[in-house]
This record gives structure tokens, C-alpha cells and sequence, in this order.
């Protein structure tokens, strides 16, 4: 591709963005869902001006990263601890719910093969963290309690799609399921989330000093991303998704985050909201980009309107992907209200189920008709979720403003 095109695409991916972001906030629809329909619009699905190429795509994963360390540097570390257990029963469960509830319609209702319904399955454990956090950004509601449970559980679902995915591709390939291999994953997985936050808030530290005697403008921005990306490419390395080393670097950086190393360790609370100011402008830049990414994969060309098989499969497995999520809110210790709304959170499938889908279509698992009903799924479940999660939060408005964060942190 010549430099000029990809300039040019980019800035029609911005613009477009930018505008339908605008017009979907005017009608009181999320912001999100405005980036997603011009990726839609932009891409295969409608104009076809646009195609999701590597160049793009890199993109798009800076975008997704730097989005993930300003939620962890926002988020109220204490707040996301204590959600801990919260978290872990709302990720195991939307994990194995929508699974069993997947691998169940396709293997003995549709008859598919092994392979293929295990595949369905895996994508339908898939929660997408990037378009779940800006739902609630969008809502305000990322910092409630309900959205320091829905982040925790992301984040592990995220790891836990990944080592299922790693198991998927090598039964694949090979016919054989390496559990030494997925367990090794883990394990490296939790290495990095224990080091990184303790290995970030000293290299910042460190930042710290340097920003004091420097000479040139622009050194807080280039060494934040610098280190943003040096532990994205560290959680890649160890088999994790790359923004979870955004993640990890936002947590350590954040206010309540500290380390059991003195009081020399910590940054001064001007500097952290110096680190906030210039970081800011650069994620709304990069951020849009990773939606609209979202938006360009979803071929929806690739779609047989006229086929029976693909709207009673989409519909069926569609159905099993948001029940499955919303049976998971219902573990979690929480009122009721907040148990609901907390399973509608985990339902967007978006970038990580488009990955499954697509590899299990390049590995020959998926035909045509399968691939084009998951990518229906993937619709249903990214494109509607914020519209019945905000009209949730609208009728139960001034409950929830009244007693969700007056709750008594247990």
C-alpha cells in the first residue's frame, strides 16, 4: 500500500469517527456505537473505502492499549482488590456458562463436529474488555462498583480466552490438547501481573527524575508511551494479549496503588496528574481507531442473506452468548439489580471474538456458513449491548445513584 492511501485512510477513519461519535451522543446512544457503525460504514460491510490492513491494525492495538492504561490509571486500585473475589466468580462463570451452553446446541441440536462446536464455544467465552470499559466510560459508570467488578472479570476473561484459544488452535492443528503448554501460559500470564506494576511504578520513578532536569519539552508523553508499549510487547512475549501490559502499567501508576518498597517509591501527586494531562489527548487520538477497527472486520458482505441455516444459527448461538453472560452476573455476590446489569456488561463480544471466528475459519474449522453466522453473533452481541445496558441504567437511575456507591465495601 503507498503512504499517501494509508494517510489518507487514517484520516477518514478519524474524521468519520469523530462525526458519527458526535451524532450517536446527540441521539443518546453511546458514544461507541458511533465508532462502530463507521467502521461498518467505512469497510466491507457497506462502502467498502477502507480494508482492515496490518498497518491499520497496528493501530488499532496502540489504541486498544493506551485505552487500557488510562482505565488502570483511573481505576481505584483498592476498590478493584476488594472486587477481586466478585470478579473471579463473574469470569469463571462467563467463562463455562456460555461455553457448555455453546459446545450443548452445536454438538447435540446442530450436529456439527467436535472441532467446530468447541470452536463455536470458545468464541462465545470471549468478553471484549475494550468495548465493555467504554460502554461504561460512556455511562459514567466506570468507576461504580458494578464497573471495578466487570473490569476485574474482563481482564481475566481476556486471559482465559487466550490460553483456551492457544488449546482450540493446537487441537486444530495437531489433534492433541497440550495442557503442559496452556498451564505454562498461565502461569507466565500471573509472573507478569505480579512484576509489572512493582517493575512500572520504579521506572517511573525514575521518569520522575529525569522530567526535573530536563532541557527539552515532551519527555513525560514519549517515555510514558514508550513504557505503555515496551510491556505491551512483554505481555505478547509471555503469551498474554498486549493490552494487558497497558493495563498492568495504568494499575501501578494509579492513585491508590502502592508499593511495599518506602515512601521513596511513590510519585508526588503533582506528577501523576502531569502523566494524566499529557497522556489524555494522546488515547482519545489512538482510541476511536481500535473501534472502527472493530467495525471494518465485520464483513458483513460475507453475509448469505437468503440463507435459513445462518439466521437460526446466529439467533440460537446468539441467544446462548447473552444468557450465558447475564446467568454469570447472577453468581456474583451483589443485589440483585446490580447482579443484572453486571452480566449485560460481560455480554460484547467484539475484537476477541472476531479472533476466534477467524482463526478457526483460516484453519479450515469454520465453513462459510458458520463464519458468517458467528460474525452475526458478534453484531448482535457488540452493536445492541449498549443500547439495553443504557436503558437499564435509565430505569433504574435514581436507585442505583442513591445506593450503588453508598454500598458498604464489604
Amino acid at each position: 500500500m503507498e503512504s499517501h492511501v494509508l494517510l489518507l485512510q487514517i484520516a477518514a477513519i478519524l474524521v468519520t469517527a469523530r462525526a458519527f461519535a458526535e451524532i450517536a451522543a446527540r441521539l443518546g446512544a453511546p458514544a461507541v456505537i458511533g465508532e462502530l457503525l463507521a467502521g461498518v460504514l467505512l469497510g466491507p460491510s457497506l462502502l467498502n473505502l477502507i480494508q482492515p490492513t496490518d498497518p491499520l491494525r497496528l493501530l488499532a492495538e496502540i489504541g486498544i492499549i493506551l485505552l487500557l492504561f488510562q482505565v488502570g490509571l483511573e481505576s481505584d486500585f483498592g476498590k478493584l482488590a476488594r472486587a477481586g473475589g466478585r470478579s473471579f466468580i463473574l469470569a469463571v462463570a462467563g467463562f463455562i456458562l456460555p461455553f457448555l451452553f455453546g459446545f450443548g446446541l452445536c454438538y447435540f441440536t446442530f450436529n456439527l463436529d467436535l472441532i467446530v462446536s468447541l470452536f463455536v464455544a470458545g468464541t462465545l467465552t470471549a468478553t471484549s474488555i475494550g468495548v465493555t470499559i467504554r460502554i461504561l466510560q460512556d455511562l459514567n459508570r466506570r468507576n461504580s462498583r458494578e464497573g471495578q467488578i466487570v473490569l476485574g472479570a474482563a481482564v481475566l476473561d481476556d486471559v482465559l480466552g487466550v490460553v483456551l484459544l492457544a488449546l482450540l488452535y493446537e487441537l486444530a492443528v495437531t489433534g492433541e490438547v497440550g495442557l503442559g503448554n496452556a498451564g505454562l501460559v498461565l502461569g507466565f500470564v500471573l509472573g507478569f501481573f505480579l512484576m509489572a506494576p512493582l517493575v512500572a511504578k520504579v521506572v517511573v520513578a525514575i521518569i520522575q527524575q529525569v522530567h526535573e532536569h530536563r532541557h527539552a519539552a515532551g519527555i513525560i508523553p514519549a517515555l510514558m508511551v514508550s513504557l505503555i508499549l515496551t510491556f505491551a510487547a512483554l505481555a505478547h512475549l509471555i503469551g498474554a494479549p498486549e493490552l494487558l501490559g497497558g493495563f498492568a502499567a495504568g494499575i501501578a501508576l494509579s492513585r491508590r496503588f502502592f508499593l511495599p518498597l518506602g515512601v521513596s517509591m511513590r510519585m508526588t501527586p503533582g506528577f501523576g496528574k502531569k502523566i494524566r494531562k499529557h497522556m489524555k489527548p494522546i488515547v482519545q487520538l489512538f482510541t476511536p481507531i481500535f473501534f472502527v477497527m472493530v467495525g471494518l472486520s465485520l464483513d458483513l458482505s460475507a453475509v448469505d442473506w437468503t440463507s435459513p441455516f445462518i439466521w437460526v444459527f446466529s439467533i440460537v448461538i446468539g441467544t446462548a452468548a447473552i444468557v450465558g453472560k447475564i446467568a454469570a452476573g447472577m453468581f456474583v455476590p451483589e443485589q440483585r439489580y446490580l447482579r443484572l446489569v453486571i452480566g449485560m456488561a460481560m455480554v460484547p463480544r467484539a475484537e476477541i471474538g472476531l479472533a476466534f471466528a477467524e482463526l478457526a475459519r483460516s484453519a479450515g474449522v469454520f465453513s462459510n456458513e458458520i463464519y458468517a453466522a458467528i460474525l452475526l453473533v458478534i453484531v448482535y452481541t457488540t452493536l445492541l449491548s449498549p443500547f439495553w445496558i443504557k436503558m437499564y441504567y435509565r430505569f433504574y437511575g435514581a436507585r442505583m445513584a442513591g445506593q450503588t456507591d453508598n454500598l458498604k465495601q464489604r
